[in-house]
């Protein structure tokens, strides 16, 4: 890499519609002569085919970066500006750092750098698509550990999606520690459960 190498980073997150569980933030700068075949939107990826990227991602990248954002900080600010605070850390802690930033979606987090938004950008930019690929592989390993924690709940199956076992689930045991009380459908069992 050359001092002069103007650096571009991706980012992307997994996890800002579940009922549970953090909201994963990936950033990543990917060299110009990568080679990763099969790079592509995480969600057109299978499981076991993400599982495969993300190493390569990894070995490949001149940088990347995960970052948990909890639920305690969702909860505390929303899932949009804990999404944006995600971003924003998950792009500092890039060493070096980029001089610009291809986000997914339409929402600029605040950045040191130039910030591009890119709807759909996870499957036209290679550096968001390797973002997306690390952002889902890191959340769906850390929920299938939570299913460990709190194996009732089928976190391992669902990885904290609303579907129709989960909303069940929920319901029947009431929330966990993982679960995101400002959610709708969370909160609903709270008030039910204290008879609001």
């Amino acid at each position: 890499m050359h001092p002069t190498d103007f650096l571009e980073a991706g980012v992307d997150e997994a996890g800002r519609g579940p009922l549970a569980g953090p909201v994963v933030v990936a950033a990543v700068i990917l060299p110009g002569n990568y080679e990763l075949e099969m790079l592509d939107d995480s969600k057109r990826l299978s499981a076991l085919n993400r599982e495969r990227l993300a190493p390569e991602i990894e070995q490949q990248a001149l940088a990347f970066s995960v970052e948990f954002v909890e639920v305690d900080e969702i909860d505390r600010v929303n899932i949009l500006q804990a999404t944006m605070n995600g971003m924003q850390r998950a792009v500092e802690n890039l060493v070096p750092a980029p001089q610009l930033a291809h986000v997914d979606g339409n929402r600029a987090p605040r950045l040191a750098c130039v910030v591009n938004t890119v709807i759909g950008g996870d499957g036209l930019i290679a550096s968001i698509s390797a973002a997306s690929v690390l952002a889902k592989v890191y959340r769906d390993r850390l929920m299938v550990s939570m299913h460990d924690l709190y194996p009732d709940y089928g976190f391992d199956r669902h990885k904290g999606y609303p579907t129709a076992f989960h909303l069940e689930r929920l319901k029947a045991l009431g929330p966990c520690p993982i679960h995101r009380k400002s959610f709708a459908p969370v909160r609903k069992v709270i008030e039910n459960s204290f008879g609001f």
